[in-house]
């Protein structure tokens, strides 16, 4: 079955969705192909670069929100392997009519869904169920020096988390508030 495109308030960002083949063995689900047309039209012709795995046991963890600026940005595709998060992406391209706008979505195995976060978008997640594990697609690699991104917290951006948080890293912590972030050019996307 071919997954669903969905678009997002934010543009260049869509959910993907797929439906598990269930039978009585288990469940099987295709993560990621190039060539169906969902794929085609939300990750274009960008590579895959690296593919990453995080798993995150307290409910109420808060990892994020990171990106990688220019020259070095790339767009992540994540998809909920265990349990489940609650997925959002923060638009820091200055350029863009949604700067500042965040959107999420809640990800499971049972949902099938996976969202793409293009170039310029700051990316975390909330766990929402006990040794939640994630598995993203990065179109770049990973360049430490190119490392940024925004408060969980920023007022600026008012994310309406789903839980008060119980895990935080001193790093995601430390993170510029929006109006400190220096400019992120808009990227092409597709």
């Amino acid at each position: 079955m071919q997954a669903e495109l969905r678009r997002t308030p934010i543009r260049g960002m869509f959910e993907l969705v797929s439906q598990p083949f269930v039978d009585a063995r288990g469940a099987f689900l295709n993560v990621f192909r190039a060539q169906e047309e969902a794929f085609m039209c939300s990750w274009g012709d960008r590579d895959i670069a690296q593919v990453n795995f995080s798993r995150s046991e307290a409910v109420g963890t808060i990892r994020g929100l990171h990106l990688q600026a220019e020259p070095h940005s790339e767009a992540k595709l994540v998809r909920c392997l265990k349990g489940r998060v609650w997925d959002v992406a923060v638009d820091l391209r200055r350029d863009s009519t949604t700067f500042g706008q965040w959107h999420a979505a809640d990800l499971s195995p049972e949902g099938g869904n996976a969202l793409l976060i293009p170039e310029g978008c700051a990316h975390g997640f909330q766990v929402l169920e006990p040794s939640s594990e994630l598995l993203y697609l990065h179109s770049g690699a990973w360049v430490p020096e190119a490392e940024t991104g925004v408060r969980w917290d920023d007022p600026q951006v008012a994310i309406a988390w789903p839980l008060p948080p119980t895990e935080l890293s001193e790093r995601d912590r430390s993170l510029p508030l929006l109006s400190d972030v220096r400019p992120i050019p808009d990227a092409p996307c597709p």
